[in-house]
């Protein structure tokens, strides 16, 4: 029998594990008319840009920008460069334009984690446009964060954590790891300066060592011990948006992908049937909730396409999510069934009684990062 030469070996060798990637990861791709990250994430996105700014939902208009609609124009500008929409990017700086001038109040003050936020839009614009003006500004708010403490919502245990060299805005709330890494980690890549993405990683190392259960999974608070879908959902989207531009020999990132994955695995296990994840996470008696699904699957999506998940693990359970998340669209191209804005409280029926709103931006959001991730 010939041997074949050693070349052809490798040839075949490579062309045998290129099929198989392309086989783990092709789950994330070929999706049913109607249900592409491309016709879901226009949808989204349409309507977010003929949206009005919102006050959480309310009809009443906002004092400033509130984060529900940061982190959905964010997402609407991920899905605009992934998708390489130039006239959705166009759209989204105009809504930015009145910033600049007559609307200058509804730009929030940089003296709070849900306020901070809000630098991560021009941040992105900057990235997409290179007007200086959009990096200016989130530039100044990104400094704020680690700048000198002042204005209302300085507490002393906020302090005493900028004395450790953490922000003065740490509260060691779990939805504070995306608030803080997105605007973070959007400076620096913007900016290419490495000092903002390894402060928020010593951060997000913190909030791991402190709040992680050995589960994998977050309470809500300290005193709260119930694991709620959207609180949750902010820890995974903000280490996957973290891990996904941390560089490699930085010493924070085994300790953030170890905890990363701890999670994924957990979430993996508390998967519905049909795709979805709970109000409650572990809680089987627990209602579908649309947005920490979503947060869920960016952060399964984002894990598959970087080769930090088992492709033949997480991409059937990312896609079966997506699936079951675009029912929950309708007409308006509003997602239903997203949990009201929450605060913690030590009482199981609390959550599970918790409002069921339809177009919220808390579950806007998570579909267009779902959408730009699938496409990135």
């Amino acid at each position: 029998m010939k041997r074949k030469p050693a070349g052809m070996l490798l040839s075949m060798t490579v062309l045998i594990h290129c099929s198989v990637a392309y086989a783990q990861t092709s789950t994330l791709k070929n999706f049913p008319k109607g249900s592409s990250p491309q016709e879901v994430g226009t949808r989204v996105a349409s309507r977010f840009v003929a949206s009005p700014h919102s006050n959480f939902g309310r009809a009443t208009p906002p004092s400033v920008i509130t984060y529900p609609e940061v982190c959905t124009w964010y997402g609407a500008l991920a899905f605009a460069k992934e998708s390489k929409d130039k006239a959705l990017t166009t759209k989204l700086a105009q809504r930015f334009e009145p910033l600049f001038a007559a609307d200058t109040g509804l730009v929030p003050k940089p003296d709070h984690v849900d306020h901070t936020v809000f630098g991560s839009v021009p941040l992105e614009l900057y990235q997409q446009t290179k007007d200086p003006r959009y990096l200016a500004l989130g530039k100044r708010i990104a400094d704020k964060q680690w700048g000198s403490p002042e204005g209302p919502h300085v507490k002393p245990e906020g302090l005493a954590y900028y004395k450790q060299g953490l922000t003065w805005q740490t509260r060691m709330w779990i939805d504070d790891m995306f608030m803080i890494t997105a605007v973070q980690t959007q400076a620096y890549r913007a900016t290419g300066n490495k000092e903002y993405i390894d402060r928020t990683a010593r951060e997000m190392v913190v909030y791991l060592d402190s709040l992680q259960q050995p589960n994998g999974l977050f309470y809500h608070a300290p005193d709260v011990p119930f694991f709620w879908g959207r609180g949750d959902g902010w820890m995974a989207a903000g280490m996957s948006e973290l891990l996904r531009s941390l560089p490699g020999d930085n010493p924070a990132r085994p300790r953030i992908m170890e905890g990363y994955k701890k999670m994924m695995a957990a979430l993996l296990k508390y998967q519905a049937e049909d795709g979805m994840w709970r109000q409650l996470i572990d809680d089987p008696a627990s209602w579908p909730e649309t947005s920490s699904t979503g947060m869920f699957t960016f952060a399964m999506i984002t894990g598959v396409k970087q080769g930090w998940l088992d492709a033949k693990v997480y991409g059937p359970a990312a896609r079966k999510a997506w699936l079951a998340l675009v029912t929950y669209i309708d007409g308006n191209g509003d997602v239903r069934e997203v949990c009201e804005g929450t605060n913690k409280k030590n009482d199981r029926q609390y959550y599970l009684d918790r409002k069921r709103i339809t177009g919220d931006m808390h579950g806007q959001a998570p579909l267009l990062w779902c959408a730009a991730a699938l496409l990135r």
